[in-house]
């Protein structure tokens, strides 16, 4: 079966770097697009960051743009999020997700599978 685990969370300080991984099996990162999304308590679930199934376009976030980077090795089966100059209010639940709509899709409810999340947390 499919299974997304994410590794690379932490507590870190404003201005860090933190990079985080999603280890895909059951799946080929080649037929899949991979997402990030990002969660704080009492709020939905927010894209963060995407990578297309085919050519590897990637797409962001306003808030994560120029900051943050998707990026995946499809022969390991891994997804990474290198995430640059962070804030305070980058602290959430970082999750992978994979679907294989045509384009990359911004509504967490349309991804087809979950990993189970990693905290980061960015100090003041």
């Amino acid at each position: 079966q499919v299974q997304l685990v994410e590794s690379g969370g932490g507590l870190v300080q404003d201005g860090d770097s933190l990079r985080l991984t999603c280890a895909a099996s059951g799946l080929m990162l080649t037929e899949y697009n991979m997402a990030w999304f990002r969660q704080v308590p009492g709020k939905e679930r927010e894209f963060v960051a995407g990578i297309l199934w085919n050519n590897g376009v990637t797409v962001y976030s306003n808030s994560v743009k120029g900051r943050f980077s998707i990026s995946k090795d499809n022969g390991s089966k891994m997804v990474y999020l290198q995430m640059n100059n962070l804030l305070p209010e980058d602290t959430a639940v970082y999750y992978c997700a994979a679907d294989k709509y045509p384009i990359i899709l911004k509504v967490a409810d349309r991804y087809d599978y979950w990993g189970q999340g990693t905290q980061v947390t960015v100090s003041s």
